[in-house]
């Protein structure tokens, strides 16, 4: 049974006249004649009766008509799908990503996703740096959202946020009178920064613009944690201005005056070996691209 031969049932159905329903499939009328009997003939049942002056459908015809229209509707479905997913814009991403990219960066990318692209579907895995490092390598994800700087051969890294540090402080502290703060006023505070270990280059890299031997309380592998020990009066915490719109309501936060350094957030990937994901990272480099 081929779909060309219940087009041309569908059609001469509708119209119950070969020669109508020849026009209307551009074909000659003894060759839509013969689509039919190649369909009853395969079924082993009479779909129409025809005379000279007259098509009708049989009862086996009648039954058959509906479903036959499903059988073409869901085959221009299946077409349909294979070439959005030839063009990019249907199919699944595994997207890892860093909590810095909670409050804004990531909402944002899923709405424009969810917009413009409502059959791609985002698989979001939230992990540290050199984890989603091991997991792009291994195929495990296509796309990272991680901290940088982030050197692990194999891959790649665009910057797509980059935002100044600020310093988490209970409401009561005396550092919370200030406008802003200096890496000096932070000397003999006890300090919660992120742990090494979850991203070093960013770690490295932050100690390096301080300038200043801080006091560190603790190194923390997630910034709820450090708001929630500051919160409870335990220390002060440094962390980028995006992750500290979740303050907890009897903290507050300042900026840090580190001059032109900022925290910086990278997309990260291995290769863009579908028409999928270069889809996508397309679309984070129109939405975050410097």
């Amino acid at each position: 049974m081929e779909l060309k031969h219940l087009r041309a049932f569908v059609v001469l159905a509708q119209e119950l006249h070969f020669g109508r329903a020849a026009a209307q499939l551009s074909i000659v009328q003894p060759a839509l004649s013969m689509q039919i009997k190649l369909l009853e003939s395969g079924l082993g049942v009479r779909l129409l009766d025809r005379n000279r002056h007259s098509v009708t459908l049989t009862d086996a015809g009648r039954v058959f008509l509906p479903e036959a229209q499903a059988t073409l509707h869901q085959a221009a479905r299946a077409a349909e799908a294979a070439r959005a997913s030839n063009r990019g814009e249907i199919g699944r991403v595994r997207l890892g990503f860093v909590s810095s990219v909670l409050p804004q960066l990531l909402p944002e990318l899923i709405r424009t996703v969810h917009q413009r692209y409502p059959r791609i579907e985002l698989e979001l895995k939230d992990m540290p740096g050199p984890e989603q490092a091991a997991a792009l390598k291994s195929g495990r994800l296509d796309f990272g959202l991680m901290r940088l700087p982030a050197a692990y051969p194999g891959v790649q890294t665009r910057v797509v946020l980059r935002e100044p540090f600020c310093v988490a402080l209970p409401m009561d502290h005396p550092l919370a009178t200030q406008d802003s703060i200096q890496p000096g006023d932070l000397l003999d505070v006890p300090i919660y920064i992120l742990a090494r270990r979850y991203a070093p280059g960013f770690y490295d890299e932050f100690i390096q613009a301080v300038g200043t031997p801080l006091q560190i309380a603790s190194e923390l592998g997630e910034f709820t944690t450090m708001l929630a020990l500051v919160c409870a009066g335990l220390g002060v915490g440094v962390l980028p201005q995006q992750a500290a719109r979740a303050l907890p309501a009897n903290c507050v936060s300042r900026p840090l005056a580190l001059g032109a350094f900022q925290a910086s957030t990278g997309l990260a990937w291995t290769e863009l070996d579908s028409a999928v994901k270069t889809t996508l990272f397309t679309l984070i480099v129109e939405l975050f691209g410097e």
